[in-house]
Protein backbone atom coordinates (compact mmCIF):
# COMPACT_ATOMS: atom_id res chain seq x y z
CA UNK A 1 0.00 0.00 0.00
CA UNK A 2 1.40 3.64 -0.70
CA UNK A 3 0.47 6.70 1.68
CA UNK A 4 -1.00 8.57 -0.48
CA UNK A 5 -0.22 12.31 0.68
CA UNK A 6 -2.81 13.83 -1.89
CA UNK A 7 -5.28 12.59 0.09
CA UNK A 8 -5.18 15.09 3.40
CA UNK A 9 -2.99 17.90 1.59
CA UNK A 10 -3.50 18.25 -2.49
CA UNK A 11 -0.96 21.11 -1.94
CA UNK A 12 2.06 18.70 -1.96
CA UNK A 13 4.44 19.38 -4.25
CA UNK A 14 7.40 17.56 -3.49
CA UNK A 15 8.62 14.99 -1.39
CA UNK A 16 11.05 12.41 -0.31
CA UNK A 17 10.10 8.50 -0.57
CA UNK A 18 11.72 4.84 -0.83
CA UNK A 19 11.17 2.61 -3.93
CA UNK A 20 9.52 -0.08 -2.82
CA UNK A 21 9.52 -2.27 -5.81
CA UNK A 22 11.09 -1.59 -9.21
CA UNK A 23 9.19 -3.60 -12.57
CA UNK A 24 8.27 -2.96 -15.53
CA UNK A 25 3.99 -2.12 -16.15
CA UNK A 26 3.28 -2.94 -19.71
CA UNK A 27 6.44 -2.88 -21.30
CA UNK A 28 7.61 0.30 -19.51
CA UNK A 29 9.46 0.97 -16.23
CA UNK A 30 7.60 1.30 -13.09
CA UNK A 31 7.64 2.24 -9.73
CA UNK A 32 5.84 1.69 -6.23
CA UNK A 33 6.77 4.18 -3.69
CA UNK A 34 5.69 3.84 0.39
CA UNK A 35 4.49 7.20 0.08
CA UNK A 36 3.34 9.50 -2.82
CA UNK A 37 2.12 13.00 -3.80
CA UNK A 38 1.41 12.12 -7.29
CA UNK A 39 -2.32 11.80 -8.03
CA UNK A 40 -3.18 8.68 -10.72
CA UNK A 41 -6.02 8.74 -13.06
CA UNK A 42 -9.25 8.16 -11.54
CA UNK A 43 -13.25 9.39 -10.90
CA UNK A 44 -12.78 11.58 -14.13
CA UNK A 45 -9.52 13.20 -13.04
CA UNK A 46 -6.17 12.80 -15.58
CA UNK A 47 -2.86 12.07 -13.87
CA UNK A 48 0.00 13.93 -12.69
CA UNK A 49 3.04 13.95 -13.86
CA UNK A 50 6.85 14.89 -13.11
CA UNK A 51 9.98 14.02 -11.86
CA UNK A 52 11.16 11.30 -9.25
CA UNK A 53 14.75 12.40 -8.87
CA UNK A 54 16.49 12.34 -12.37
CA UNK A 55 13.60 10.10 -13.69
CA UNK A 56 10.40 11.71 -15.59
CA UNK A 57 7.02 10.43 -14.56
CA UNK A 58 5.42 10.12 -17.27
CA UNK A 59 1.60 8.47 -15.89
CA UNK A 60 0.66 7.36 -12.79
CA UNK A 61 -1.70 4.43 -11.95
CA UNK A 62 -4.32 4.00 -9.68
CA UNK A 63 -3.43 0.30 -7.90
CA UNK A 64 -3.08 -1.27 -4.31
CA UNK A 65 0.37 0.79 -4.89
CA UNK A 66 0.24 3.46 -6.70
CA UNK A 67 2.10 2.47 -10.08
CA UNK A 68 4.39 5.23 -11.37
CA UNK A 69 5.18 4.74 -14.85
CA UNK A 70 9.24 6.33 -15.16
CA UNK A 71 11.06 7.21 -18.18
CA UNK A 72 13.93 4.91 -16.65
CA UNK A 73 14.26 2.19 -13.98
CA UNK A 74 14.87 3.18 -10.28
CA UNK A 75 16.60 0.71 -8.03
CA UNK A 76 14.13 -0.90 -5.36
CA UNK A 77 14.96 0.41 -1.61
CA UNK A 78 16.59 3.93 -3.03
CA UNK A 79 15.52 7.08 -1.85
CA UNK A 80 13.75 9.60 -4.40
CA UNK A 81 13.07 13.04 -4.42
CA UNK A 82 9.69 13.44 -5.90
CA UNK A 83 8.29 16.88 -7.52
CA UNK A 84 5.23 17.05 -9.29
CA UNK A 85 4.15 19.02 -12.26
CA UNK A 86 2.48 21.93 -10.29
CA UNK A 87 0.93 23.66 -13.44
CA UNK A 88 -0.99 20.67 -14.65
CA UNK A 89 -2.26 19.82 -10.75
CA UNK A 90 -3.15 22.92 -10.22
CA UNK A 91 -4.97 23.43 -13.08
CA UNK A 92 -6.62 19.94 -12.50
CA UNK A 93 -7.53 21.26 -8.71
CA UNK A 94 -9.50 23.94 -10.62
CA UNK A 95 -11.16 21.85 -12.63
CA UNK A 96 -12.35 19.40 -10.21
CA UNK A 97 -13.74 22.23 -7.82
CA UNK A 98 -15.27 24.15 -10.50
CA UNK A 99 -17.09 21.20 -11.04
CA UNK A 100 -18.09 20.05 -7.90
CA UNK A 101 -19.40 23.88 -7.98
CA UNK A 102 -21.17 23.50 -10.90
CA UNK A 103 -23.06 20.10 -10.15
CA UNK A 104 -24.17 20.96 -7.07
CA UNK A 105 -25.71 24.37 -9.02
CA UNK A 106 -27.66 22.27 -10.43
CA UNK A 107 -28.82 19.88 -8.11
CA UNK A 108 -29.72 22.57 -5.84
CA UNK A 109 -31.48 25.05 -8.17
CA UNK A 110 -33.11 22.34 -10.24
CA UNK A 111 -32.70 18.97 -8.80
CA UNK A 112 -30.73 17.61 -11.76
CA UNK A 113 -28.00 15.43 -10.81
CA UNK A 114 -24.55 14.83 -12.35
CA UNK A 115 -24.04 11.33 -13.54
CA UNK A 116 -20.73 11.52 -15.13
CA UNK A 117 -17.82 14.03 -15.00
CA UNK A 118 -14.79 13.78 -17.36
CA UNK A 119 -11.80 16.37 -17.46
CA UNK A 120 -9.93 16.66 -20.80
CA UNK A 121 -6.95 18.34 -21.95
CA UNK A 122 -8.71 21.38 -22.81
CA UNK A 123 -12.41 21.44 -21.25
CA UNK A 124 -13.81 18.95 -19.12
CA UNK A 125 -17.65 17.81 -19.34
CA UNK A 126 -20.43 17.07 -17.01
CA UNK A 127 -23.38 15.48 -17.89
CA UNK A 128 -26.45 15.64 -15.89
CA UNK A 129 -29.81 13.51 -15.70
CA UNK A 130 -31.78 15.87 -17.70
CA UNK A 131 -31.74 18.48 -20.14
CA UNK A 132 -31.70 22.13 -19.02
CA UNK A 133 -32.39 25.35 -21.23
CA UNK A 134 -29.84 27.98 -21.73
CA UNK A 135 -31.72 30.06 -18.89
CA UNK A 136 -31.00 27.20 -16.27
CA UNK A 137 -27.61 27.15 -17.13
CA UNK A 138 -26.87 30.52 -17.07
CA UNK A 139 -28.80 30.26 -13.06
CA UNK A 140 -26.29 27.87 -12.53
CA UNK A 141 -23.02 29.56 -13.70
CA UNK A 142 -23.87 32.22 -11.70
CA UNK A 143 -25.11 30.64 -8.47
CA UNK A 144 -21.58 28.27 -8.89
CA UNK A 145 -19.29 32.05 -9.67
CA UNK A 146 -20.98 33.72 -6.45
CA UNK A 147 -19.46 30.77 -4.37
CA UNK A 148 -16.21 31.34 -6.41
CA UNK A 149 -16.53 35.16 -5.67
CA UNK A 150 -17.27 34.68 -1.41
CA UNK A 151 -14.15 32.62 -1.46
CA UNK A 152 -15.36 30.14 1.17
CA UNK A 153 -13.37 27.27 2.84
CA UNK A 154 -12.71 23.98 1.49
CA UNK A 155 -11.72 20.88 3.88
CA UNK A 156 -11.14 17.05 3.30
CA UNK A 157 -12.51 14.93 6.45
CA UNK A 158 -12.44 11.20 6.75
CA UNK A 159 -16.13 9.40 7.81
CA UNK A 160 -16.83 5.54 7.62
CA UNK A 161 -19.89 4.65 5.71
CA UNK A 162 -22.03 4.36 8.56
CA UNK A 163 -21.58 8.19 9.34
CA UNK A 164 -21.62 9.19 5.64
CA UNK A 165 -25.23 7.26 5.34
CA UNK A 166 -26.28 10.49 8.26
CA UNK A 167 -24.35 13.28 5.77
CA UNK A 168 -26.62 15.62 3.41
CA UNK A 169 -24.10 13.98 0.79
CA UNK A 170 -24.94 15.27 -2.75
CA UNK A 171 -25.00 11.91 -3.96
CA UNK A 172 -24.77 8.34 -2.73
CA UNK A 173 -21.01 6.62 -1.87
CA UNK A 174 -19.91 4.15 -4.64
CA UNK A 175 -18.05 1.96 -2.07
CA UNK A 176 -18.28 1.13 1.71
CA UNK A 177 -15.42 1.52 4.04
CA UNK A 178 -13.79 5.12 5.22
CA UNK A 179 -14.67 7.44 2.62
CA UNK A 180 -13.02 10.96 2.64
CA UNK A 181 -15.76 13.95 2.08
CA UNK A 182 -14.72 17.17 0.76
CA UNK A 183 -17.01 19.67 1.97
CA UNK A 184 -17.29 23.11 0.27
CA UNK A 185 -18.66 25.14 3.34
CA UNK A 186 -22.79 25.68 3.45
CA UNK A 187 -23.14 24.58 -0.31
CA UNK A 188 -21.74 21.13 -1.12
CA UNK A 189 -20.87 17.99 0.77
CA UNK A 190 -19.63 15.14 -1.59
CA UNK A 191 -17.24 12.13 -1.39
CA UNK A 192 -14.32 12.24 -3.65
CA UNK A 193 -11.12 11.09 -3.94
CA UNK A 194 -9.33 14.15 -5.98
CA UNK A 195 -7.67 17.01 -5.69
CA UNK A 196 -9.20 20.13 -5.07
CA UNK A 197 -8.48 23.91 -3.72
CA UNK A 198 -8.92 24.69 -0.66
CA UNK A 199 -10.81 28.01 -0.99
CA UNK A 200 -13.62 28.21 -3.94
CA UNK A 201 -11.63 31.44 -4.79
CA UNK A 202 -8.93 29.23 -6.39
CA UNK A 203 -11.21 27.88 -8.49
CA UNK A 204 -11.15 31.86 -10.38
CA UNK A 205 -14.33 31.28 -12.34
CA UNK A 206 -16.52 28.76 -14.37
CA UNK A 207 -17.79 29.24 -17.95
CA UNK A 208 -20.23 26.67 -19.58
CA UNK A 209 -19.06 27.08 -23.39
CA UNK A 210 -21.62 24.50 -24.66
CA UNK A 211 -24.49 22.28 -23.67
CA UNK A 212 -25.88 19.24 -25.63
CA UNK A 213 -28.45 16.68 -25.54
CA UNK A 214 -26.60 12.98 -24.51
CA UNK A 215 -28.32 10.26 -23.32
CA UNK A 216 -31.87 11.34 -22.22
CA UNK A 217 -30.49 14.69 -20.66
CA UNK A 218 -27.33 16.88 -21.37
CA UNK A 219 -23.32 17.37 -21.42
CA UNK A 220 -22.10 20.15 -20.78
CA UNK A 221 -18.80 21.52 -21.72
CA UNK A 222 -17.48 23.68 -18.91
CA UNK A 223 -13.70 25.20 -18.23
CA UNK A 224 -12.38 27.35 -14.86
CA UNK A 225 -9.99 29.03 -13.63
CA UNK A 226 -7.08 29.86 -16.16
CA UNK A 227 -8.51 27.56 -18.63
CA UNK A 228 -11.46 29.88 -18.71
CA UNK A 229 -8.93 32.61 -19.55
CA UNK A 230 -6.97 30.80 -22.36
CA UNK A 231 -10.41 30.02 -24.27
CA UNK A 232 -11.44 33.81 -23.75
CA UNK A 233 -7.80 35.10 -25.68
CA UNK A 234 -8.68 32.56 -27.99
CA UNK A 235 -12.38 33.78 -28.54
CA UNK A 236 -11.27 37.39 -28.67
CA UNK A 237 -8.58 36.18 -31.58
CA UNK A 238 -11.16 34.72 -33.56
CA UNK A 239 -14.14 37.38 -32.94
CA UNK A 240 -11.30 40.38 -33.49
CA UNK A 241 -10.04 38.58 -37.10
CA UNK A 242 -13.65 37.83 -37.94
CA UNK A 243 -14.65 41.63 -37.02
CA UNK A 244 -11.54 42.92 -39.17
CA UNK A 245 -12.35 40.64 -41.83
CA UNK A 246 -16.34 41.66 -42.21
CA UNK A 247 -15.75 45.00 -40.74
CA UNK A 248 -18.49 44.88 -38.39
CA UNK A 249 -18.25 45.77 -34.69
CA UNK A 250 -18.60 42.38 -32.62
CA UNK A 251 -22.03 43.05 -31.82
CA UNK A 252 -23.18 42.59 -35.30
CA UNK A 253 -21.14 39.64 -36.16
CA UNK A 254 -23.77 36.83 -35.64
CA UNK A 255 -26.13 39.27 -38.11
CA UNK A 256 -23.01 39.41 -40.92
CA UNK A 257 -22.00 35.55 -40.60
CA UNK A 258 -25.63 34.85 -41.09
CA UNK A 259 -26.13 37.13 -44.21
CA UNK A 260 -22.73 35.66 -45.39
CA UNK A 261 -24.13 32.22 -44.85
CA UNK A 262 -27.48 33.37 -47.06
CA UNK A 263 -25.30 34.59 -49.37
CA UNK A 264 -22.86 31.41 -49.98
CA UNK A 265 -26.38 29.82 -50.36
CA UNK A 266 -27.67 31.47 -53.03
CA UNK A 267 -24.59 31.39 -54.84
CA UNK A 268 -24.14 27.47 -54.38
CA UNK A 269 -27.51 27.29 -56.07
CA UNK A 270 -26.57 29.50 -59.08
CA UNK A 271 -23.23 27.77 -59.10
CA UNK A 272 -25.00 24.61 -59.28
CA UNK A 273 -27.65 25.60 -62.04
CA UNK A 274 -25.34 27.25 -64.25
CA UNK A 275 -23.14 23.63 -64.16
CA UNK A 276 -26.05 21.73 -64.80
CA UNK A 277 -26.66 24.07 -68.14
CA UNK A 278 -22.45 23.90 -68.75
CA UNK A 279 -22.62 19.87 -68.76
CA UNK A 280 -25.53 20.30 -71.32
CA UNK A 281 -23.45 22.29 -73.51
CA UNK A 282 -20.40 20.12 -73.17
CA UNK A 283 -22.40 17.02 -73.03
CA UNK A 284 -23.43 18.18 -76.68
CA UNK A 285 -19.64 18.30 -77.62
CA UNK A 286 -18.37 15.26 -76.51
CA UNK A 287 -21.32 13.92 -77.70
CA UNK A 288 -20.42 15.13 -81.25
CA UNK A 289 -16.43 14.05 -80.86
CA UNK A 290 -17.11 10.42 -80.06
CA UNK A 291 -16.64 7.66 -82.50
CA UNK A 292 -19.95 5.41 -83.91
CA UNK A 293 -18.92 1.89 -82.83
CA UNK A 294 -21.99 -0.64 -84.53
CA UNK A 295 -24.61 2.47 -84.64
CA UNK A 296 -23.72 3.62 -80.96
CA UNK A 297 -21.77 6.71 -79.98
CA UNK A 298 -18.85 5.55 -78.22
CA UNK A 299 -16.97 8.88 -75.55
CA UNK A 300 -14.40 7.46 -73.75
CA UNK A 301 -12.55 10.84 -72.41
CA UNK A 302 -10.53 12.59 -69.36
CA UNK A 303 -12.06 16.06 -68.61
CA UNK A 304 -10.38 18.24 -66.19
CA UNK A 305 -12.52 20.53 -63.81
CA UNK A 306 -15.05 18.05 -63.32
CA UNK A 307 -15.29 16.37 -60.06
CA UNK A 308 -17.33 13.35 -59.53
CA UNK A 309 -20.34 14.95 -58.57
CA UNK A 310 -19.81 17.12 -62.08
CA UNK A 311 -18.86 13.93 -64.07
CA UNK A 312 -22.00 12.78 -63.40
CA UNK A 313 -23.75 15.51 -64.56
CA UNK A 314 -21.64 15.41 -67.46
CA UNK A 315 -22.38 12.03 -68.70
CA UNK A 316 -25.84 12.44 -68.30
CA UNK A 317 -26.02 15.14 -70.74
CA UNK A 318 -23.88 13.27 -72.96
CA UNK A 319 -26.49 9.87 -73.43
CA UNK A 320 -29.22 12.09 -73.10
CA UNK A 321 -28.10 13.61 -77.11
CA UNK A 322 -29.27 9.84 -78.16
CA UNK A 323 -27.55 6.18 -78.17
CA UNK A 324 -24.27 6.66 -76.85
CA UNK A 325 -22.27 5.02 -74.29
CA UNK A 326 -19.86 7.21 -72.21
CA UNK A 327 -16.92 6.78 -69.59
CA UNK A 328 -15.62 9.91 -68.64
CA UNK A 329 -12.58 9.89 -66.34
CA UNK A 330 -11.06 12.49 -64.04
CA UNK A 331 -7.82 14.06 -65.30
CA UNK A 332 -6.12 13.43 -61.87
CA UNK A 333 -4.87 10.57 -60.83
CA UNK A 334 -6.27 8.81 -58.92
CA UNK A 335 -8.98 8.80 -61.46
CA UNK A 336 -12.85 9.05 -60.96
CA UNK A 337 -14.95 7.53 -63.24
CA UNK A 338 -18.34 7.41 -64.24
CA UNK A 339 -19.48 4.97 -67.02
CA UNK A 340 -23.41 5.53 -68.18
CA UNK A 341 -25.40 4.39 -71.56
CA UNK A 342 -28.43 5.47 -73.37
CA UNK A 343 -31.29 2.61 -72.66
CA UNK A 344 -31.17 1.02 -76.47
CA UNK A 345 -27.29 0.55 -75.80
CA UNK A 346 -26.32 -3.17 -74.95
CA UNK A 347 -23.09 -2.25 -72.40
CA UNK A 348 -23.79 -2.99 -69.16
CA UNK A 349 -22.15 0.13 -66.94
CA UNK A 350 -21.83 -1.83 -63.73
CA UNK A 351 -19.90 -5.02 -65.48
CA UNK A 352 -18.07 -2.63 -67.52
CA UNK A 353 -16.46 -0.88 -64.15
CA UNK A 354 -16.46 -3.95 -62.50
CA UNK A 355 -14.38 -5.06 -65.08
CA UNK A 356 -11.89 -2.02 -64.63
CA UNK A 357 -11.62 -2.57 -60.56
CA UNK A 358 -11.08 -6.40 -61.21
CA UNK A 359 -7.52 -4.75 -63.55
CA UNK A 360 -6.85 -1.63 -61.82
CA UNK A 361 -8.34 -2.27 -58.37
CA UNK A 362 -10.01 0.71 -56.57
CA UNK A 363 -14.00 0.74 -55.82
CA UNK A 364 -16.90 1.61 -57.27
CA UNK A 365 -20.66 0.43 -58.20
CA UNK A 366 -23.97 1.22 -59.67
CA UNK A 367 -26.15 0.16 -62.01
CA UNK A 368 -26.26 -1.76 -65.85
CA UNK A 369 -27.55 2.33 -67.55
CA UNK A 370 -24.88 4.06 -64.55
CA UNK A 371 -22.13 3.23 -62.56
CA UNK A 372 -19.36 5.34 -60.89
CA UNK A 373 -16.09 4.56 -58.87
CA UNK A 374 -12.47 5.59 -58.47
CA UNK A 375 -9.16 4.71 -56.56
CA UNK A 376 -7.81 2.88 -59.73
CA UNK A 377 -4.34 1.74 -59.04
CA UNK A 378 -3.23 3.18 -62.55
CA UNK A 379 -2.50 6.44 -64.31
CA UNK A 380 -5.92 7.71 -66.16
CA UNK A 381 -4.76 7.36 -69.38
CA UNK A 382 -4.47 3.74 -68.86
CA UNK A 383 -7.55 3.23 -67.59
CA UNK A 384 -9.26 5.66 -69.93
CA UNK A 385 -7.75 3.43 -72.93
CA UNK A 386 -8.83 0.22 -70.75
CA UNK A 387 -12.46 1.51 -70.76
CA UNK A 388 -12.55 2.07 -74.30
CA UNK A 389 -11.61 -1.26 -75.70
CA UNK A 390 -14.13 -2.81 -73.23
CA UNK A 391 -16.78 -0.91 -74.82
CA UNK A 392 -15.83 -1.06 -78.19
CA UNK A 393 -15.97 -4.93 -77.96
CA UNK A 394 -18.67 -4.89 -75.88
CA UNK A 395 -20.86 -3.09 -78.69
CA UNK A 396 -19.20 -5.50 -81.23
CA UNK A 397 -20.73 -8.76 -79.03
CA UNK A 398 -24.18 -7.78 -80.99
Amino acid sequence: MTDRLYYTDPYCRSFHATVTRSFEHEGRPAVALDRTAFYPTSGGQPFDTGELGAVQVVETIDADAVIHVVSAPLPAGSTVAGEINWTRRFDHMQQHTGQHLLSAAFDRLFENPTVSFHMGADVSTIDVAREMSPGEIERAVDTANEVIWENRSISIRFVSWEEAAKLPLRKDPAREGILRVIDVAGFDLSACGGTHVNRTGGVGGVVVLASERHRGGARLTFVCGGRAIRTLRSYREAITGSVRILSVLPPDLPSAVERLHVEARDLHKQVKELRVELAGHEGRRLAGSGTDVNGARVVVQRVAGWDPAGLKVLAAAVVAEGKACTALLSAESPAAIVVARSPDVPVDARMLLQQLMEKFGGRGGGKPDFAQGGGFNAPPEQVESAARDLIEVALRRR
